[in-house]
C-alpha cells in the first residue's frame, strides 16, 4: 500500500534508456553514419576536432535539410593543451548589395516569401571557412581523410528514413520552382525520393572532393565559388565574386559564465544564444530549483517567465557586434539577473512586460544608451579532453530551397534572420530592430547555442541543439536537469520541454506535460499551447570519478552516440 501511495502522489516518468558509453572519447550527432565518421577519426586516434570535421561534412550529405556546404555555423572548442576555449563564428554575411528594405516593396509593406525562398534569401555561406580555420588552427588529421567518408557517402548514395521522406515530400512544391533542385530532388516519376531509396548526390560529391583538395581557396575563389557566382548572375541573386572572395570566418572569444560552481563557455554574438544562455541561468541559480518539483506547474511558471524575460532582451539589443554596441557585460551581469529575478517573486502574476535596461550594469557604459531607449548539433570529448561544439545550418528545412547550379548544394535562407522590418516576425516567430537590421556585410542574429561546460577546470558537459529560437531554451533546460537534478545526459535530454520567446506570447509545453499542468499554467497567466516544440539536442558528458564519456542524441529526431572503448 505504501508503494502504490508512493506512485500515486509522485509524477509519473518514463524510464530513459542508459546514454552511450565509452572510455577515450565520445561523439552525438544527428545522423547514424556522422556518429560513425566521428568515431572513427576518434578510433583511428584523431582529435576531437578532426571527428567533428568528419561528422559535420556526413552531415552535409545526409541531412541537407538541415545544414550544407550553403549554411554557416558556430564553433566553441576547448583545446586540453593549453586550457584555452575558442570560438569560430562561420556564420553567413549580408552580400555587398544588400539593403535594409531589400523585401519591402515600394509602399514600404513585406514582400512575402522573398526572404525565405529563391536567391535573394541567401546569404554568403560561411560553413566552410569556419572548417578550415578550426583545421588549420587545431587539426591533426589530413582533410583527405576527414572528408573521405562524407564523399564516398554522396557518391554511393544512403537509404532514407521514414521522417527524412517526409521531409523531402513537404519541400517537394518548392523544389518544382528550380530546375537545379528538381533535377536532385526529384526521381524519374517527378516525386520526391521517399523512405527506402537510396538516395545518390553526385554533384555534391564532385564538389566535396573539391573542396578536399583545395580546401576554403576552392570553395571561395576557384570553380565551386565561379559556379556559384555564374548561378546568382543568371537567377538575379545578389553574391558576387567579391563576396565570395572577402569572406572571411572569425574566432573570438566566448562569452562566459559561472552556475552553481561550473564554468559555462558559449558562443557570443552575433549569437544571442550564449549571452541569454548565460543570463538565464544567472537568473535561476539564486532559486532552489530541486525544491520546485522538477515536473510541476510552479517550476514551470519560473522558467517560462525567465526565458520570457531573456527573449525579450534579444529583441532589443542583440545584432552583429561589428554593427552595433551589444550589451554583452551587462546582459550577462548576476546583478542585472538579480534586478529581472525580482520581478518574478508572483507565482500568479506574469510579470515580464518589456525588455530591461542592462547598460546599467556595465562598468563603462555608453552614455548615449545610459537612457530607456532547422539547423543541427554535434557535441565531441576526446580522451585527451579536448572539446567541441558545432551548430550549424541552412536556416529553414533546406534553406532557399535552391541547390545552386551543378555545386549540389542549397543556398542558406538566412537573411530572413535579420529583422527586414522593425516587429515583423520571421520564419520563427521572432522580432527585432535597427540592430538587428540589414547591412551589406553584416552577419544576423542567431540562435544556434554550441556551449562548453567545465568544472573545476576539467571537461563536464558538451551540449546544444536544433530547433530555431527554441536551441536556446532545450539547452538550457538539458543543462538544468544535468546540474541541478542529476540526470545522466540522455535522460537529461528526453525530459519534456516548455518554451518562451516573449512573442508570440505563448508558453510553449511539449505534449508529455500534463494537462493538469498545463491547466494550473493557464491559471496563472500563461497563454498555453501544448505541441511538439521541434528542438533536438545532442550531449556529451564525462565524468572524471570514473572516467567514463556518456553521450546522448535526442529521442525526437534519429541521431546517435558512440564512444571509444
Amino acid at each position: 500500500m505504501l508503494a502504490l501511495l508512493f506512485i500515486l502522489v509522485n509524477p509519473c516518468q518514463a524510464a530513459s534508456p542508459a546514454p552511450a558509453w565509452g572510455t577515450k572519447g565520445m561523439a552525438a550527432t544527428a545522423h547514424p553514419l556522422a556518429t560513425e565518421a566521428a568515431r572513427s577519426i576518434l578510433d583511428e586516434g584523431g582529435n576531437a576536432i578532426d571527428a567533428a570535421l568528419a561528422a559535420i561534412y556526413v552531415l552535409d550529405v545526409v541531412t541537407p535539410y538541415s545544414e550544407g556546404l550553403g549554411g554557416g555555423e558556430f564553433w566553441v572548442v576547448r583545446w586540453a593543451k593549453d586550457g584555452s576555449t575558442l570560438t569560430i563564428d562561420g556564420r553567413e554575411t549580408a552580400p555587398a548589395a544588400s539593403t535594409q528594405d531589400m523585401y519591402l516593396d515600394t509602399s514600404g509593406t513585406v514582400i512575402p516569401g522573398l526572404s525565405t525562398y529563391g536567391v535573394l534569401a541567401g546569404g554568403v555561406p560561411g560553413s566552410v571557412a569556419a572548417r578550415e580555420a578550426a583545421l588549420a588552427r587545431y587539426g591533426s588529421t589530413k582533410r583527405s581523410r576527414i572528408m573521405r567518408d562524407a564523399i564516398q557517402i554522396a557518391e554511393q548514395g544512403f537509404v532514407l528514413t521514414p521522417s527524412q521522406g517526409e521531409i523531402f515530400a513537404a519541400a517537394g512544391p518548392y523544389f518544382t520552382q528550380w530546375p537545379t533542385s528538381a533535377a536532385v530532388m526529384f526521381k524519374s516519376d517527378t516525386t520526391t525520393w521517399s523512405a527506402g531509396d537510396l538516395f545518390v548526390q553526385r554533384d555534391l560529391a564532385e564538389t566535396l572532393k573539391r573542396i578536399s583538395r583545395g580546401g576554403a581557396d576552392e570553395f571561395y575563389r576557384g570553380t565551386t565559388a565561379a559556379e556559384v557566382v555564374r548561378f546568382m548572375e543568371e537567377h538575379g541573386g545578389l553574391i558576387t565574386a567579391q563576396d565570395m572572395a572577402d569572406y572571411e570566418p572569425i574566432l573570438r572569444e566566448p562569452v562566459q559564465g559561472n552556475y552553481r560552481g561550473y564554468e559555462v563557455y558559449s558562443m557570443p554574438p552575433p549569437s544571442s544564444g550564449g549571452i541569454h544562455l548565460i543570463q538565464m541561468l544567472n537568473m535561476l541559480e539564486k532559486w532552489n530549483l530541486e525544491q520546485f518539483d522538477r515536473y510541476s506547474s510552479r517550476y514551470y511558471h519560473h522558467l517560462g517567465e525567465v526565458m520570457e524575460a531573456a527573449f525579450a532582451d534579444r529583441s532589443e539589443y542583440l545584432g552583429d557586434p561589428a554593427f552595433v554596441n551589444v550589451p554583452t557585460e551587462g546582459l550577462t551581469a548576476k546583478s542585472y539577473a538579480e534586478e529581472l529575478r525580482n520581478q518574478i517573486g508572483s507565482l500568479w502574476e506574469r510579470r515580464v512586460r518589456a525588455p530591461g535596461n542592462p547598460f546599467l550594469h556595465m562598468a563603462n557604459p555608453p552614455d548615449s544608451l545610459l537612457k530607456p531607449s532547422h539547423t543541427s548539433h554535434l557535441s565531441v570529448i576526446d580522451k585527451w579532453g579536448n572539446m567541441v561544439a558545432l551548430t550549424t545550418s541552412v536556416n529553414t528545412h533546406f534553406g532557399s530551397k535552391v541547390i545552386v547550379g551543378g555545386t549540389g548544394f542549397f543556398l542558406n535562407n538566412t537573411m530572413d534572420d535579420f529583422s527586414i522590418q522593425a516587429g515583423h516576425p520571421n520564419a520563427f516567430g521572432l522580432v527585432g530592430k535597427q540592430a538587428n537590421a540589414i547591412a551589406p556585410g553584416k552577419r544576423p542574429l542567431s540562435s544556434m547555442t554550441p556551449t562548453l561546460i567545465l568544472k573545476d577546470g576539467e571537461p563536464f558537459l558538451s551540449v546544444g541543439g536544433a530547433g530555431g529560437p527554441r536551441i536556446i531554451t532545450a539547452t538550457l533546460q538539458t543543462i538544468l536537469n544535468s546540474i541541478d537534478f542529476g540526470a545522466d545526459i540522455q535522460e537529461a535530454i528526453n525530459d519534456p520541454r516548455i518554451h518562451h520567446q516573449w512573442s508570440p506570447d505563448y508558453l510553449f509545453i511539449e505534449t508529455d506535460i500534463s494537462p493538469d499542468c498545463a491547466q494550473e499554467l493557464h491559471r496563472m497567466g500563461h497563454r498555453v499551447l501544448r505541441m511538439n516544440l521541434g528542438s533536438v539536442v545532442q550531449g556529451v558528458q564525462y565524468d572524471p570519478a570514473t572516467g567514463y564519456f556518456y553521450g546522448a542524441s535526442d529521442p525526437r529526431a534519429g541521431g546517435v552516440a558512440a564512444g571509444i572503448h
